[in-house]
């Protein structure tokens, strides 16, 4: 697949090192040629350094021939200019970053169509999302819903209070009846896809399927009974992720945002037009204002400067004041099992959601969505089967599936039901699959419709 991506940054560098590992044909364009450099450095790829709104530029990269066209600039108008370019020159599918949530609402989808751009991808909205997700359920790492809830996928730490789990093979503690299954188990810093022997440790995360109906017998079932609704949040760090956070607040939650820059602090206080937040002018690693602020009787801080390493202290700091909730931005790749490992709590980071949220535009088949399991070298994908694929014309345990793979559920009907080896997936079921980070290619031909109809499929036509 021949894919081009306008913007060297952090979203883009990190967008073409996953997809260079897959031997896709990657053109990364930026009309900063020493910020190319510095990007690139030990990747296979082809840059070149010129404005991405420039017409002779983007036919140079090859955007008529191009697959997929990403814009990702830290400009939201370039993004949007060059998407519309490269749709008219021949891109297939196009997707821009945007820096404003009004562009999101479905009666804007189609003005952007109409201007050649497929998809609208915001980041921040993405991960603010992911950090409400979280603290709404303190008792969890990450909070999936497929299809509106019909599914739920749950990750979640186990500690002593899980004991009863431990030792036994998924097979007798997750048998075919049962109305969870764990699809994937992140142990120090391998992610396992895991079969009916493996078993369960202390300190695993666990990722169960289920549907909503019993997400609280899970709860149960684990120990976390005892991990308290969160009603008032603590933010450190005043930026774009935390403006969303505050925007997407649910009504019974309050929130008080702490920043350093005063004149941030006055910009915030103008978006913010909420009751339930307080802005406040400080550094959020001083203890004596987060004590005077009242952390101790917080039961969420979320961590959401632009610095990694402040983020981690500050969350273990809170931790230590007894907050038992906190969420960190965690924007540097290589600190993320470190921060698993100091036991941070959720963690977030901006390249990877939108990074799985492109992912789903390059394959060939209907995705609904893709998520990645932040913590865990993992993702988990809404796929749709399509008419006559392979993936129908088998029970489950039948398909043959890539090692690293495994289906999780299916909603049929608006309802969800888990996938067991005697399961038959329907035309049109959207099912759940998890896999190991880059392997939903290797799922494309289950569900894919047959080209040539369905005995050319069979090798009787």
């Amino acid at each position: 697949m021949k894919i081009i991506i306008a913007g060297a940054g952090a979203v883009g560098t990190h967008l073409a090192a996953l997809l260079t590992r897959e031997n896709h044909d990657i053109v990364l364009l930026d009309s900063d040629s020493e910020k190319l450099a510095n990007a690139t450095e030990g990747l296979d790829l082809m840059t070149l350094s010129v404005s991405p709104t420039s017409i002779s530029g983007l036919k140079e990269a090859g955007v008529p021939q191009a697959d997929l066209f990403i814009a990702v600039t830290p400009s939201e108008t370039c993004n949007l200019t060059c998407c519309s370019l490269a749709h008219s020159l021949g891109a297939k599918k196009t997707v821009a970053r945007i820096d404003n949530a009004e562009y999101l609402e479905d009666r804007n989808s189609e003005f952007f169509h109409k201007m050649g751009i497929g998809s609208l991808i915001y980041p921040e909205v993405l991960a603010a999302q992911e950090i409400i997700d979280g603290v709404k359920r303190s008792w969890v790492r990450q909070w999936c819903e497929v299809h509106g809830g019909s599914l739920i996928t749950l990750g979640i730490k186990l500690r002593e209070e899980a004991h009863q789990l431990y030792g036994k093979p998924l097979k007798d503690l997750c048998p075919p009846e049962s109305p969870y299954h764990i699809v994937a188990i992140k142990r120090d810093e391998a992610t396992l896809i895991p079969g009916g022997f493996d078993t369960l440790q202390l300190g695993d995360i666990a990722y169960f399927m289920t549907t909503r109906r019993y997400v609280q017998q899970i709860r149960q079932m684990v120990g976390k009974e005892s991990y308290p609704d969160v009603k008032k949040l603590m933010i450190m760090g005043g930026g774009r992720i935390a403006v969303q956070t505050c925007h997407m607040l649910p009504d019974y939650m309050e929130a008080k945002l702490i920043e350093q820059d005063i004149n941030r602090c006055h910009q915030l206080t103008e978006l913010l037009d909420n009751d339930d937040v307080m802005v406040i002018n400080g550094d959020g690693r001083d203890t004596s204002l987060l004590l005077e602020e009242g952390i101790r009787q917080t039961q969420a801080f979320c961590a959401l400067t632009a610095e990694t390493e402040t983020n981690i202290l500050a969350c273990l700091a809170a931790k230590r004041m007894g907050v038992r909730k906190t969420v960190a931005l965690v924007e540097n790749q290589e600190y993320i099992n470190m921060a698993e490992k100091l036991d941070i709590g959720t963690i977030i980071n901006k390249k990877s959601i939108a990074a799985s949220h492109i992912y789903q535009m390059m394959l060939d088949v209907d995705v609904a969505s893709v998520k990645s399991l932040t913590i865990a070298d993992a993702e988990v994908a809404e796929f749709v089967a399509a008419e006559d694929s392979l993936v129908t014309r088998k029970l489950v345990w039948q398909l043959g599936l890539p090692s690293g793979v495994a289906i999780g559920g299916i909603v049929r009907g608006g309802e969800g039901f888990l996938v067991n080896g005697r399961t038959q997936i329907l035309a049109g079921d959207r099912v759940v699959v998890f896999t190991r980070s880059n392997q939903l290619q290797l799922l494309e031909r289950y569900f894919q419709k047959p080209k040539g109809g369905l005995l050319t499929a069979l090798g009787l036509g």
